[in-house]
């Protein structure tokens, strides 16, 4: 493989602009205006995505094939597969934010982007979903509470892009990567985003590189930024406003992951150069939670958050939440467990690592002082997936571009979202796999970790359980793994295949970590994904983007909460030139 994972976590998402080389007329909805990088090496470029926006991971061939849905068998893990089958134990379920939603946010002064990266948190009665530039409020039972609120007037008071009448625009900040935490000690909320600074005129980079936060005043918040506490952490990194000198800064912190334990809120991301190629590793960012929540921010930077890592570089250090604060671990005068990936090479891998922030109790003292240890652990195998195939079926969009179907990205193998409940840490990731009388598809493969940490030794655990989720001659993507204090889980996923539109599914696991059920779908899709990022005419490979990761969350009373791309097939082209939806559903394990 030409680029390791660490490179492909550099995963821009596409944001659509009116650009010379489209071959059909602009829809009243959907597209935005032409945009130029300021890494770009031409001004007369046509650029299918906006600045801040991620770049497509290049495909994942076989030898001897250039079919990207297929991968070599060898290594490949082998399993049975699950039966599909209807849901159980659901409750509620809400058709999520769509494409339609966010780009009429804030009166159409939005971007058209894909694919919805996935932001969910549960409190107080309230449904916080979070989706690339857009997020809304909901009641448990459904009801949305507000029309949904665009991030970048949230966080800065301006449009992210304002279209005049004579084809001309104005940009504002580029804000990309959602997450969303309901911390159950303090009862608030808490949201992050990245934002790229942007030339006004032009759309182009200017180097500032922020992490957002919000930090909910009270309970049960609404969408105006008065709620909320608004914090920016500067992450450009090159050594000027107050900032550290890292290679190839100034910096964007990618996909911002967030955890919490008793004392700290925590930020962990994969550094890149905005302007270069340089790959800076993991970062973490440690902050004193109660003050954050009183309105102060104290931060402490973890500079040895990036080294070597067994033969690689450490990339998206996944930080815990869990589902009460009698989780949380007092070891080590407080402790917040991590999980990550070690595949490093577009291959296959069988190792995880297992990582410990100690001494957190220290965010709230004048002089914090945490220090991150890991441990690399024995795992079952995993590596990069093969992108997933869809069920054939209606494709506007396509049939106007004079292209075929797209296939869907599956990314690569990095860890997702990690919760510590009932004494271990539960996660999930993309994986190739061999089920018994299908095709290598994607699939799913999933750890229980029992971790420790000491003052003295640093961090040690290891694997209590593991498996695989997928179902034989279809794929299983973006794995997030919801988990009750009793250790009672639910997983929630896309399925999709040469049977099924990309569909929300989910599969439940025992208190010891073993599927107790088949893949059970949520909400059925109703038509193929039909996306503009997949195709040439918008600067796509035959491969549409897809979800990114996915979200799940244990409330108060035992229901797990799940939220993931599907397509409801109630929109698309031409007034839209994507067609996606999520789900978010109330799951009893």
């Amino acid at each position: 493989m030409p680029q390791s994972p660490m490179l492909l976590s550099r995963r821009r998402r596409f944001a659509a602009v009116l650009a010379a080389a489209t071959v059909i007329a602009a829809p009243a909805l959907g597209v935005g205006l032409t945009a130029t990088s300021a890494a770009s090496a031409t001004n007369t470029e046509v650029r299918p995505f906006e600045p801040g926006e991620d770049e497509v991971a290049p495909d994942v061939s076989a030898p001897r094939s250039n079919k990207p849905s297929h991968v070599p068998a060898k290594d490949v893990p082998r399993f049975a597969g699950l039966p599909v089958t209807s849901a159980t134990g659901v409750s509620t379920r809400i058709d999520g934010l769509t494409m339609k939603d966010q780009r009429t946010a804030n009166d159409g002064n939005s971007f058209s982007v894909e694919p919805p990266d996935q932001g969910l948190c549960v409190g107080n009665g309230r449904v916080i979903e979070a989706v690339n530039n857009v997020f809304a409020i909901y009641d448990v039972t459904g009801q949305r509470l507000a029309a949904p609120q665009s991030f970048a007037p949230f966080w800065t008071g301006q449009a992210e892009i304002v279209r005049h009448p004579d084809g001309t625009a104005t940009y504002g900040p580029d804000v990309t990567d959602p997450k969303c935490y309901f911390d159950p000690a303090l009862g608030r909320f808490f949201m992050t985003e990245l934002q790229l600074g942007t030339e006004p005129a032009t759309g182009d980079f200017t180097g500032e590189s922020f992490e957002n936060i919000a930090v909910s005043k009270s309970g049960t918040p609404s969408t105006s930024s008065a709620d909320w506490y608004i914090y920016r952490v500067n992450v450009r990194n090159d050594g000027t406003q107050g900032t550290p000198s890292h290679p190839g800064c100034p910096c964007l912190g990618d996909q911002p992951l967030i955890g919490a334990d008793a004392n700290g809120f925590y930020v962990s991301t994969n550094e890149f150069s905005i302007d270069g190629p340089e790959f800076n590793g993991a970062q973490v960012y440690a902050f004193d939670k109660a003050a954050l929540a009183a309105g102060t921010m104290k931060v402490q930077r973890i500079e040895s958050a990036s080294p070597s890592l067994a033969e690689g570089i450490a990339y998206s250090v996944q930080p815990a939440t869990s589902p009460t604060a009698a989780e949380w671990s007092s070891a080590a005068n407080g402790t917040e467990f991590f999980l990550s990936a070690l595949e490093f090479t577009g291959g296959f891998d069988n190792r995880i690592a297992v990582w410990a922030l100690t001494n957190t109790r220290s965010l709230s003292t004048a002089n914090p002082d945490v220090h991150l240890t890991s441990k690399v652990l024995a795992s079952e195998v995993y590596g990069a997936p093969p992108k997933a195939q869809q069920k054939s079926g209606p494709t506007p969009l396509a049939d106007a571009l004079k292209f075929k179907e797209e296939l869907i990205e599956s990314n690569d193998d990095r860890m997702n979202q990690v919760v510590y409940a009932n004494g271990a840490l539960w996660s999930g990731l993309n994986t190739a796999i061999k089920t018994a009388n299908g095709p290598t598809t994607a699939g799913i493969a999933y750890f229980v970790v029992a971790p420790s940490a000491s003052s003295a030794t640093g961090v040690s655990g290891t694997v209590a359980n593991q498996g695989y989720v997928a179902a034989n001659g279809q794929s299983t993507i973006f794995p997030a793994i919801g988990v009750r204090p009793d250790g009672r889980a639910v997983m929630v996923f896309t399925l999709t295949g040469r049977d099924y539109y990309p569909s929300a599914a989910i599969v439940h696991l025992s208190s010891a970590g073993d599927v107790t059920s088949g893949i059970q779908v949520v909400a059925a899709g109703a038509k193929p994904d039909d996306g503009f990022t997949g195709y040439p005419a918008y600067g796509g490979n035959g491969v549409g983007r897809w979800g990114d990761y996915s979200a799940a969350v244990a409330d108060a009373s035992g229901k797990v909460w799940v939220a993931t791309e599907y397509i409801p097939g109630t929109f698309g082209y031409p007034d839209f030139i994507a067609n996606w939806g999520t789900s978010v559903a109330g799951v009893t394990p």
